[in-house]
């Protein structure tokens, strides 16, 4: 029975990694179109937070969260979704790139690892190290593959780290809540009190954004599967995950982010895939699976 609850916990986590791989493909289609980023996070949000909640309720899944707990649910949503999608947008528009985005994205274990070290004291075996340092390269392989860094390039790249380390923050919570709440309920509250975080945001920032473009068919429905399939869907198969795989396992999936990233911007004609660019997504997999090796703490 334990065997069958980890296989569908692998494949909670391997379908949400394919979400969110297409995931930085959709925000960029929005993002080419001049949508104004805390038009469509907000609205991405909010969508989610209302399909959660009426979905919770109908299959009565919803549980009441207890006052004590409301602090740490708070805490979950202010890392993630609002700082993480703070970072991550505004990242992918400093960079201009999905791929360059989903690669920094995909180092979330590689840190989950060093927070081993730091919290834990676990020490680094020689996967890790050689996993930690062949990441470095690949990284660089498509952060330089079309010449030197800009000063926008570098602003970005600071974001989507920051996006890393409050995902990192977001698991740890996640797991203490994973202990007592389903996944259900905790996705349900992340997205709803994580759009209450964007309202001022949207209501200073975002109103302006609701042209007739914004309307059209491609930028709702880009929109909507968003909120679908990259917010409610994933993220209650990535919580699902957690609670049954543990942090660290569960996030060497996100190794693999960045190869669905890759195709779907070719696929849609966002980017290039340049031998170079195909090179660095792959050191950073194989480097980011091999720091996972013999990790079995975090769990």
């Amino acid at each position: 029975m334990q065997s069958n609850h980890n296989t569908l916990a692998y494949l909670a986590a391997i379908s949400a990694v394919f979400f969110w791989g297409f995931s930085f493909v959709w925000s960029n289609v929005l993002l080419i179109n001049n949508i104004p980023v805390f038009t469509f996070l907000f609205i991405r949000l909010a969508i989610a937070g209302i399909l959660l909640t009426i979905f919770s309720k109908c299959i009565k899944k919803l549980q009441k969260v207890e006052a004590k707990d409301m602090l740490w649910m708070g805490l979950m949503a202010f890392c993630e979704p609002f700082v993480y999608f703070l970072g991550e947008t505004f990242g992918m528009k400093a960079t201009g790139s999905a791929v360059i985005t989903s690669v920094v994205i995909a180092t979330i274990p590689i840190f989950c690892l060093i927070m081993e070290k730091i919290i834990w004291h676990i020490p680094f075996n020689i996967y890790k190290v050689t996993g930690i340092l062949l990441t470095l390269p690949g990284i660089g392989l498509v952060v330089f593959q079309e010449g030197a860094l800009n000063v926008e390039h570098v602003y970005g790249i600071a974001l989507l780290f920051m996006a890393v380390i409050s995902s990192i923050a977001y698991s740890t919570t996640v797991k203490k809540l994973s202990a007592k709440y389903n996944a259900i309920t905790i996705t349900t509250y992340q997205f709803v009190i994580g759009s209450l975080f964007f309202l001022p945001f949207f209501l200073l920032y975002g109103l302006d954004g609701l042209t007739p473009n914004f309307f059209s068919f491609k930028i709702l429905s880009t929109i909507i599967t968003l909120a679908l399939f990259c917010s409610c869907v994933s993220f209650v198969f990535w919580v699902h995950a957690i609670g049954k795989l543990g942090i660290t396992r569960t996030n060497i999936f996100s190794a693999l982010i960045p190869a669905v990233s890759a195709v779907g911007a070719f696929m849609l004609g966002q980017e290039e895939l340049t031998i170079i660019k195909v090179a660095g997504v792959a050191i950073v997999i194989i480097g980011v699976i091999m720091a996972q090796k013999e990790s079995k703490r975090l769990n």
